[in-house]
């Protein structure tokens, strides 16, 4: 697999980039890499990205140039690793007011907002990572045709819930928040609750498939 770029985050972190397009491969890529790097010297956090990987190390320990070796030194030895992730059922009220933007996708991809619907949940998606709020997960998997360049006009205030598709991923929005995806549904089910003893739904690694629970189109 093609080695990561290197950036230096200044002084004290190291980016490892990949080329895009992400995939799944890619990101056990990234998972492997996080896993042997927090057992060299000087290394004391991992981030794994999506397609990409921030190390942040102490450089009284242990100097940009010696650690970019020892990724690069690495890189080619490393078994992806597959994380064990559990299967979710996310069921999801598509269309109508939980879904304002399942026309417009299918008029982006020349099909039926009932086709939209059935190609998406048909698929198998896997957690690349959580980022952008707490608890949102960034999935791989999603059908190529229903790839759909985000609105033109960012929403103010997307609501909590919202399954949207944003360009080649699809994600929900755990929070209410700004937010540009064309929101083609909504789950009943918390993604993010500050009170549980794990506060996130999901996790990096997990599958999710999402249920039709109604289509209003």
């Amino acid at each position: 697999m093609t080695p990561p770029r290197l950036h230096a985050l200044g002084d004290a972190a190291l980016l490892c980039e990949l080329p895009a397009p992400a995939t799944l491969a890619q990101q056990q890529q990234i998972w492997a890499l996080a896993t042997e790097a927090l057992q060299w010297r000087g290394v004391h956090e991992v981030l794994p990205g999506m397609n990409n990987l921030s190390l942040l190390f102490d450089p009284e320990q242990i100097d940009a140039a010696e650690l970019e070796m020892q990724v690069l030194s690495a890189w080619p030895q490393l078994a992806a690793t597959s994380i064990q992730g559990r299967e979710i059922e996310i069921p999801v009220a598509y269309g109508g007011e939980a879904g304002p933007d399942l026309a417009d996708v299918a008029a982006h991809t020349g099909l039926t907002p009932a086709e939209v619907v059935r190609r998406h949940s048909a698929g198998e998606y896997i957690v690349y990572l959580l980022g952008f709020l707490p608890g949102f997960a960034f999935l791989g998997g999603l059908p190529p045709e229903l790839a759909t360049p985000r609105r033109a006009e960012p929403r103010v205030a997307v609501p909590a819930r919202s399954v949207g598709i944003g360009g080649e991923q699809t994600g929900i929005y755990p929070l209410v928040s700004p937010g540009g995806w064309q929101l083609i549904g909504r789950t009943s089910l918390e993604l993010f609750d500050p009170r549980a003893e794990e506060p996130t739904l999901l996790r990096p690694g997990d599958r999710v498939r999402f249920l039709v629970e109604s289509l209003d189109a």
